[in-house]
């Protein structure tokens, strides 16, 4: 994986506003926030997508992120808040390192936006589709 901004902070060679680092995970506030407290949550691993971290890189970030998430909110006083995480520059990724948003919501609507334009699946595509999802698992 090509270097990225987020290794070289890991590093300290950029500075942070950190919140939160133990050995697999470090947070820190987002430098073009959507809302007040936006957080950065980011695997020390270097992977790119969520589908390339080792299990106990994935275990880690999952075991910091809910005690982050009160931690933010029980700073800002938030009302609510989004977690985003994309996966390739189809998806928005723009550093190409795992990396996982908390984006406080606020009563003022100061947050994410988000446009849901949902389908309806198929009864047989979704068989078909749950199938093929479930081999892949195996």
């Amino acid at each position: 994986m090509s270097e990225t901004i987020f290794s070289k902070i890991i590093r300290g060679e950029i500075p942070c506003h950190k919140v939160y680092e133990d050995e697999q995970v470090l947070a820190f506030l987002d430098i073009f926030p959507l809302s007040r407290g936006h957080t950065l949550v980011i695997p020390k691993e270097a992977k790119a997508t969520m589908a390339e971290l080792s299990d106990g890189a994935a275990a880690g970030l999952g075991r910091a992120l809910p005690r982050i998430c009160r931690a933010v909110m029980s700073a800002t006083g938030a009302s609510a808040y989004n977690l985003l995480q994309n996966n390739g520059s189809a998806a928005h990724q723009a550093v190409m390192h795992v990396h996982v948003h908390i984006i406080p919501k606020y009563e003022s609507g100061e947050g994410l936006g988000l446009v849901w334009k949902p389908g309806k699946l198929d009864a047989s595509e979704g068989s078909l589709l749950a199938g093929k999802v479930a081999a892949a698992l195996r």
